[in-house]
């Protein structure tokens, strides 16, 4: 047990107002039960839009925070938290907002040398395609949304109006994305250790919200079938990642490795998912941290200041 925590009271901090609420939910549970199997003095704090009063009224000690999408993993909660002098679980508020927005964070990852698919913001249809020469496949996605919410695979010209459209719903101003055929691999990072990299093979092709959450819609291969080069590299790049944002606890890179032009970093996750079917705990397992391990490491970042 951390002796800091041993009396303080834990309010796992869950559910939100994004579209990643009931996943929330499954984390924050999964996250309480162990720091109680632990010996922890822990309760669930379940938010919606009134969080500051929410979190107020439960006179927590510590928040391990469990929120997934738009105001969990934003920053906005963090600042709150700061504000209220909480300490609380994972990165700080710049770096929760620099991850959450994908054109921010990929501009971070340019500037620090480590490879991530060519972008650009989706203005139109012929900004996208005669202005900055786009080939297709390609990927339209909201800017700043998770667990694939809103995302499109673009194969032919004539579907881009309608896959705008869908990531409009989620953002104002969505982002057009190379499309990087290959292995899609992820790997967990913990106290700026790499973890793990796992390969995530989605039956439909392509790793969306059901492949993610229904069972047996994807196969996860830990560790992944790559060659002890590649694992090198995939685990430097997460490093990497995780340090040019500055991220705190426990994260999660996703990236595509292509055949012949290597690895991309496609984003990093600085709240992954805590669930039985969760990557962070499966990178974390294959290096033998069990997941009440895991939780108890994570909450250990509350006492690391953060940027």
């Amino acid at each position: 047990m951390i002796e800091q925590f041993r009396e303080k009271r834990i309010g796992v901090i869950m559910g939100g107002t994004s579209m990643e609420r009931e996943v929330s939910l499954k984390s924050g549970e999964a996250i309480l039960k162990a720091l109680k199997n632990l010996g922890y003095k822990a309760e669930t704090v379940v938010v919606g839009k009134d969080a500051l009063n929410e979190i107020t009224e439960k006179k927590i000690d510590v928040a391990f925070l469990a929120l997934h999408g738009g105001w969990g993993e934003d920053g906005r909660i963090q600042a709150v938290l700061e504000f209220m002098k909480i300490p609380y679980t994972g990165s700080g508020v710049v770096a929760s907002a620099l991850a959450m927005n994908k054109p921010k964070a990929k501009a971070v990852f340019i500037q620090s040398g480590i490879p991530t698919p060519k972008y650009c913001p989706a203005i139109s249809e012929e900004f996208v395609f005669e202005e900055m020469k786009f080939d297709l496949p390609l990927v339209v996605k909201p800017s700043s949304e998770g667990s694939t919410v809103g995302v499109s695979i673009v194969r032919k010209r004539e579907e881009f109006k309608a896959a705008l459209e869908k990531a409009k719903q989620y953002d104002d101003l969505p982002m057009v994305e190379e499309y990087i055929a290959g292995q899609e691999l992820t790997c967990g990072v913990l106290d700026n250790e790499p973890l793990e990299v796992v390969e995530v093979v989605p039956r439909s092709g392509f790793y969306d919200y059901k492949a993610k959450y229904q069972p047996g819609q994807s196969e996860y291969k830990v560790p992944a079938p790559i060659s002890k080069e590649v694992r090198e590299r995939i685990q430097e790049l997460s490093k990497k990642a995780y340090d040019s944002l500055h991220c705190k606890g426990g994260a999660r890179v996703d990236f595509r490795l292509h055949p012949e032009r290597g690895a991309f970093v496609l984003e990093i996750n600085t709240i992954p998912g805590m669930t039985e079917r969760s990557l962070l705990p499966m990178s974390a397992k294959a290096v033998g941290i069990g997941f009440e391990e895991l939780v108890e490491r994570i909450l250990k970042s509350a006492l690391v200041a953060k940027k």
